[in-house]
């Protein structure tokens, strides 16, 4: 598959004009060139974030967008309409949204109402929601899953929501934990005696755990924490952890940089060795998240047993079925023997207004690097979109970039997302 006719700007970005395809080529007929024009639809009620905040219109302007924000986007981020008016955006109805050439938002929107050849930025999270990608195929529209960005990539990193998001994410977390915790967290001496610390296990350290280790040491408690990569020991001892090592731990991470699925025997080692350390904690952070995969148990209810009451366990993964086998997505409970289980869904979300300056400011530096000459293209040399060439370090097989399909067809990178689909 060939898209070589894409390098000369050829796009949907033409208003007024008529095209037809000969083979995988789109020739433009007659009309004329209009701005680019951007949408961005409101979330679902479950959502808070908005895709695009006003400090983001000044770069999107610039590089020749006409920005439609859908009425009462941001306001669940605290960003006005009015805001949105005077930075140079139009505040419209959400048909108008959706009939824009480009369209960046977080959640999937559904395809109804998007017309064919639509840019169609968001976190789609394609392995999970193959029915999304049918969709996308189905209607013609050019799917980009911002969560398949290329992490390893320097140019990708000012793009990459997932660590923009996962920060966030695991910032709150302890911030959960602090709150539903029956104890201080700080040591403290006073005249009526000293406080000891708290004792924190964080079990993960990626992004998000390393900010949750960060964030616990800020506030002054003692923490813990593990991963099944050793090189992740001298990363958690940075930001002021103690690392959990486990016998046998290697570096379990694929060419991706995400973790890879373990052996049933080895996650075992690996629960008994940390929940051990975690019997006696006060809060506890799970962050385990296999790219494309059910969340894997590191907290079994066995050891939830044998946790000290009042302990509390944030789960960061209750949204894709949790790293504790107790947890219920979306709630907060308390076992027989007392453990707080805190299963809030969507973290960043409860920051709103932080996580969506984040993500705007991904997604603005995103779209507007697809910009030539007045219109978005999408080069086959772009890595962030297509995925590494075959002879680069950051080749990984079966992958391509962020860019899922286009003209009804699946990109010829993406055969381990072909695999899932089928």
């Amino acid at each position: 598959m060939s898209y070589d006719f894409l390098k000369r700007g050829i796009h949907a970005s033409y208003l007024k004009a008529s095209f037809v395809w000969v083979g995988m080529t789109q020739i433009i007929l007659l009309g004329s060139v209009d701005k680019m024009r951007l949408g961005v639809p409101k979330e679902p009620d479950n959502e808070t974030r908005v895709a695009i905040v006003p400090s983001s219109l000044k770069k999107l302007l610039k590089a020749g967008f006409e920005v439609s924000i859908e009425k009462g986007a941001g306001i669940s981020a605290n960003y006005l309409d009015e805001e949105y008016e005077s930075a140079g955006a139009k505040i419209v109805s959400r048909q108008e949204v959706l009939g824009c050439e480009n369209i960046i938002c977080i959640n999937f929107p559904g395809v109804e109402g998007i017309g064919e050849n639509t840019n169609l930025a968001c976190v789609a999270d394609p392995f999970r929601n193959p029915n999304f990608v049918k969709e996308c195929l189905a209607a013609n529209i050019t799917l980009m899953s911002m969560d398949m960005i290329p992490r390893r990539l320097s140019r990708a990193q000012s793009m990459d929501v997932n660590s923009s998001q996962d920060n966030l994410a695991g910032y709150k977390a302890v911030l959960l934990g602090a709150a539903n915790v029956p104890k201080g967290i700080p040591m403290m001496t006073t005249s009526a005696g000293t406080v000891r610390p708290a004792k924190v296990v964080v079990m993960g350290s990626g992004v998000a755990g390393l900010q949750a280790i960060a964030t616990a040491k800020r506030l002054g408690a003692v923490v813990y924490a593990s991963d099944v990569r050793k090189s992740a020991a001298e990363q958690i001892e940075s930001v002021g952890g103690r690392f959990i090592e486990v016998d046998g731990m290697d570096d379990f991470e694929d060419e991706s940089g995400y973790a890879k699925p373990l052996t049933p025997e080895f996650i075992q080692k690996v629960n008994d060795t940390v929940c051990g350390v975690a019997k006696d904690a006060d809060i506890v952070i799970t962050t385990a998240r296999i790219f494309g995969r059910p969340a894997p148990i590191t907290v079994p209810s066995s050891a939830v047993s044998e946790f000290k009451s009042g302990a509390v366990i944030v789960d960061m993964n209750a949204d894709v079925g949790g790293n504790c086998e107790d947890t219920k997505a979306g709630d907060i409970i308390t076992t027989k023997n007392g453990v707080i289980i805190v299963g809030t869904s969507n973290l960043p979300g409860t920051i709103a207004n932080t996580a969506s300056m984040l993500y705007s400011n991904n997604l603005t530096t995103f779209i507007t690097s697809l910009v030539d000459d007045g219109n978005v293209v999408l080069s086959d040399d772009d890595d962030i979109l297509f995925g590494a060439p075959e002879d680069s370090d950051f080749y990984v097989n079966g992958m391509g970039g962020v860019l899922i399909c286009m003209n009804g067809e699946m990109h010829e990178k993406q055969t381990r997302l072909m695999g899932a689909i089928e």
